[in-house]
């Protein structure tokens, strides 16, 4: 009888982790996080605002806030949890912010138990689990709390991409997709914001990087190339990769556009160089890849003609598909990274709202 249960409990905890390759619309993954954080732990915001994120040592031993020795020390979890960037440390009169937080976070100190912290100036790259820790004698706290930008969470306010370089596809690694979502005024997507897109009719059949170092791609037509004609629609999980070694695109997200992205109406086509300065001459910049999929998924853009953005690259948005355009489907469609001295296209700006 005990050789049987341990041969039942064995074989449930091996089904509990097996992780699909395909994921249904009929039966979702489960995603727990909002359920295990509950409300009081998550805070919302939005791009370019200031933000409170909440932390209060409960004392036990009557010492007042701020006594000698005190420490308090915030943190930012990596998406995986397995690196923790300082953002500010307290001892005292001292305090110290690091790196990309200098200048933009401070201790708001409202009363003798608060240690909670002051973000100003958010943007997408804050999103994510910030870990605070106090101690003070003999009380001390540890509190987590999640920060969502405007856009992070809902689909429905931002949009997903796939992006690959110059160089061409499964070149970047891990840090490098970083990089490249970054230069796009974008961060690394989710795999929930990824679930949402392919819920929505994405279909990619190259592999991209999110933001918990694992590589996926989503399939709404099953068919040979990209997992097999008979699998099922979904997305398709390469599971963790060294995130140094391993090569992939990447899935970028991007939130709901600042601004306004058009196409500037020139007599003659232009080189690169030129399509830049004529957008600085028109009191714009150069639009980026993910303002062309904001204004195209978002605002229902659509021109038919090929135009240089920022990353040198020549892409049109098309949301009406029809011949000579796009005539299967709605897309961003790329035309490729073309030699940059050839006047063969216009140019997308973008201005920015005042």
């Amino acid at each position: 009888m005990i050789t049987m249960l341990c041969t039942v409990f064995l074989s449930l905890t091996l089904a509990s982790s097996v992780y699909s390759e395909t994921n249904s619309p009929a039966s979702p993954p489960a995603y727990t996080a909002e359920t295990e954080l509950g409300d009081q732990n998550r805070v919302f915001a939005s791009r370019g605002s200031n933000v409170t994120l909440p932390c209060r040592l409960h004392r036990q031993h009557g010492m007042s806030f701020g006594s000698v020795g005190m420490r308090i020390k915030w943190t930012k979890l990596s998406a995986d949890e397995s690196v923790e960037e300082d953002v500010l440390v307290s001892m005292g009169f001292h305090k110290k912010s690091y790196d990309s937080f200098q200048g933009r976070v401070h201790l708001q100190e409202a009363d003798d138990d608060d240690a909670s912290l002051v973000l100003s100036d958010v943007s997408l790259d804050d999103v994510g689990k910030f870990r605070c820790e106090v101690i003070d004698g003999m009380d001390d706290v540890i509190h987590e709390v999640t920060l969502e930008v405007q856009g992070s969470v809902s689909y429905s306010d931002g949009v997903v991409f796939p992006y690959s370089p110059r160089l061409g596809r499964y070149n970047l690694n891990f840090h490098d997709a970083e990089q490249a979502c970054l230069d796009q005024d974008s961060v690394v997507a989710s795999f929930d914001q990824l679930y949402e897109a392919w819920r929505s009719g994405m279909d990619w059949c190259n592999a991209g990087w999110l933001n918990d170092g694992s590589v996926q791609y989503p399939v709404t037509k099953p068919r040979g190339p990209c997992g097999g004609a008979n699998a099922r629609a979904g997305l398709r999980n390469y599971g963790q990769r060294e995130k140094s070694k391993s090569h992939y695109d990447v899935f970028c997200f991007t939130s709901g556009l600042n601004g306004r992205l058009y196409w500037l109406v020139q007599p003659d086509k232009l080189t690169f160089t030129e399509a830049v300065q004529a957008c600085q001459d028109d009191g714009a910049e150069i639009a980026n890849v993910a303002q062309m999929y904001a204004a195209w998924k978002l605002n229902g853009y659509d021109r038919c003609d090929s135009g240089w953005l920022a990353d040198g690259s020549v892409r049109y948005p098309i949301s009406r598909p029809r011949r000579n355009c796009s005539p299967t489907e709605a897309a961003v469609r790329f035309v490729g990274f073309p030699d940059k001295k050839q006047k063969l296209f216009g140019v997308y700006c973008f201005k920015g709202q005042q």
